[in-house]
């Protein structure tokens, strides 16, 4: 896949019709990925991965070891669940959109058709046409990667015939790199190929190792040929890798003539991916510097408040209804904002200060295309459950080899990072929850821990490994 991400994220204003007394404008617009179009993969580099994989199974098949000898379908073929998965813990609703489907036109340049017969597709000058799909990470891509949010997992049942590992994970433009990737063959002979994945977080499974439906396979990272996090999923029929699976049915696919997936997502996929409340508004620095996205949940009453949206798939002529509630679930505001564009993605925030007149909780709530998302955040005092959180604490520190975790709430997930921003270890255990963090094998330095709760509270630690 590839996605030269030019995170070209502008500034739009549009007026919405407000059902109370005091309309104001939304700021945003649209998140563009991959507008300049470079290819994911050059055509010796796609030859390369080819010629490695012949090699792999046939030294797999030496070995005794190949799963699946046939390189023919028999009895019909595979079908694919989501190959996305966020992450536990992660309080979005969903974390990706889709910037390129295959390309079926093998004229060139800008002679685009999809398997649906539309444009959401990509071709060079050089005449390259999109072989995959393009998913990418939406909202805050960057930050996603960084915090291990949004997981590749396995379509389909199969053997892991080749993988790849060690790679830049940080490209924002076409390169030559080679990416991080797993390649999987599944029982019908067919071959899915998962690609740029972030460096390090590739499975720890072996070369001929077995992988079922939903098994983690790695972060979405931006290896490779990239401009950004995203998953390149090309699949082939067989391990001869001469015939291209879309694995869409559509009108226009010249390639294969029903669905590959196990249910077919919808061309257009409406969808909002988060509600958030911040306390500025968000910022897209230039690539591949991560987001400052100023998520909060505690404000005081006299806050400036930012009540944001994260669309996928926002379609013109449509409108989304918006609401700020109280803590006695009386209505603050109440309005519809109506949509003039279509975008595969999009953000729209909305910002008040001086009307918060109750403390508690409160709620921020968007519905859309039958969608309803709601958002919780504080008022002035804490709830019991965050005021719990609050009083979490870690000992010793400076510490030598184990942490120990103190807090009156179940502590479900922990993640370490270095001062480079790199992490560099995560636990996560929602059953009996996490009292003890084992950390003897870090180098001495600084480091920052961060726990997390059941009800999506977080609290971070500077950490001294000693």
């Amino acid at each position: 896949m590839k996605q030269n991400f030019t995170f070209s994220c502008f500034l739009v204003f549009l007026f919405f019709g407000f059902q109370n007394s005091n309309a104001q404008e939304a700021n945003g617009g649209e998140f563009k990925f991959n507008s300049s179009q470079a290819p994911c993969l050059t055509e010796t580099q796609r030859d390369e991965i080819k010629t490695m994989l012949i090699n792999s199974t046939e030294t797999l098949k030496q070995q005794n070891r190949l799963a699946y000898s046939s390189t023919t379908q028999r009895g019909g073929h595979v079908l694919f669940d989501w190959p996305i998965k966020k992450a536990d813990g992660l309080n979005y609703d969903d974390v990706w959109a889709i910037s390129g489907y295959v390309d079926h036109n093998a004229a060139f340049p800008n002679q685009l058709t999809d398997y649906n017969c539309g444009p959401r597709t990509y071709d060079t000058a050089s005449g390259y046409n999109h072989q995959g799909v393009d998913m990418f990470t939406w909202p805050f891509g960057w930050k996603m990667m960084d915090n291990d949010e949004a997981e590749i997992i396995a379509a389909a049942d199969g053997q892991i015939i080749a993988k790849g590992d060690g790679q830049f994970d940080r490209s924002c433009n076409f390169n030559n790199n080679q990416w991080n990737a797993v390649y999987i063959q599944h029982s019908d002979g067919s071959v899915a190929w998962y690609g740029h994945m972030k460096n390090g977080s590739v499975t720890t499974k072996n070369v001929g190792d077995m992988v079922t439906t939903g098994e983690y396979l790695g972060i979405i990272g931006s290896s490779g040929n990239s401009t950004g996090p995203h998953l390149h999923f090309e699949v082939f029929t067989d391990a001869t890798y001469t015939t291209l699976v879309d694995p869409y049915a559509g009108a226009c696919n010249s390639m294969n003539g029903d669905s590959w997936w196990l249910s077919q997502r919808p061309y257009v996929d409406p969808n909002i991916n988060a509600a958030i409340t911040h306390s500025a508004p968000p910022v897209f620095p230039t690539c591949p510097t991560t987001e400052i996205t100023n998520e909060s949940n505690q404000f005081d009453t006299d806050d400036m408040i930012y009540f944001a949206i994260y669309l996928r798939d926002q379609i013109a002529g449509t409108s989304i209804n918006l609401k700020i509630i109280r803590p006695d679930n009386s209505v603050l505001y109440n309005w519809n904002f109506n949509l003039t564009a279509n975008y595969s993605a999009s953000y729209w925030y909305w910002n008040y200060s001086g009307v918060y007149n109750m403390n508690g909780v409160w709620k921020w709530e968007a519905t859309y295309q039958g969608q309803t998302v709601t958002h919780t955040f504080n008022i002035g005092t804490l709830s019991i459950d965050d005021e719990d959180f609050n009083a979490t604490s870690i000992f010793p520190n400076p510490f030598n080899d184990v942490i120990t975790i103190k807090s009156n709430s179940k502590i479900v997930k922990a993640s370490v990072v270095d001062v480079l921003g790199k992490k560099v270890k995560t636990v996560e255990n929602t059953s009996e929850g996490i009292k003890n963090l084992n950390l003897e094998a870090l180098s001495n330095g600084l480091y920052f821990l961060t726990v997390e709760g059941e009800a999506n509270q977080k609290k971070t630690f500077k950490l001294i490994k000693e």
